[in-house]
């Protein structure tokens, strides 16, 4: 990202506009897209066994429903998609993150990187969120999982405050790398 964008986020989240992102602009960043999320959070810590209790076991394709996303602008290697496998229980709230991303960066939806993948963490052995269907990826090229956001990932900080707004993690925003993740955690 240029030093211009990284001047806007900071105006946007009310730091010191100065275009060095640093522990003070990683703190004002992840205390306006906490505001943003709805109280109570409706989804549940990211620890195992909360996961469990929430979304049920990974891996269990009987907890997933098939997301109709077609005329939405998504495309996965360039091929339109028309439907994603998804948590039931994250559907509708995906569903209007994806509405949003629509209006705001129609991009971002062209470069749709998957949702339900029954894996576990990259270089890890807990499942990911993918296996439960609850965590969706776009724009790998440029926001991988060693890509530090947003001083190198360009992933839109629009998106990111869509996502808030349902109360899903940005993992750009709290974890600092991974911008294309996003996961239906508090």
């Amino acid at each position: 990202m240029t030093q211009y964008g990284i001047k806007r986020i900071q105006e946007k989240i009310g730091t010191e506009p100065d275009g060095f992102w640093g522990p003070k602009s990683i703190a004002a960043c992840q205390k306006y897209l906490r505001r943003l999320m709805p109280s109570p959070n409706p989804w549940p810590k990211s620890d195992q066994k909360s996961l469990s209790a929430f979304f049920g076991d990974p891996g269990d394709e009987s907890k997933l429903t098939v997301l109709e996303v077609a005329g939405m602008g998504l495309k996965y290697e360039g091929k339109a998609v028309h439907s994603i496998r998804c948590h039931a229980k994250v559907a509708e709230s995906l569903k209007r993150v994806l509405q949003s991303i629509q209006k705001s960066n129609p991009e971002v939806l062209a470069e749709y990187a998957g949702c339900f993948n029954n894996r576990t963490m990259r270089n890890g052995s807990l499942p990911s969120m993918h296996a439960r269907g609850a965590a969706v990826d776009f724009c790998p090229d440029k926001n991988g999982n060693s890509v530090s956001w947003p001083i190198v990932a360009t992933m839109p900080f629009e998106v990111m405050e869509a996502f808030a707004k349902e109360g899903w993690l940005s993992a750009g925003a709290f974890w600092g790398r991974d911008a294309m993740h996003f996961q239906a955690t508090a």
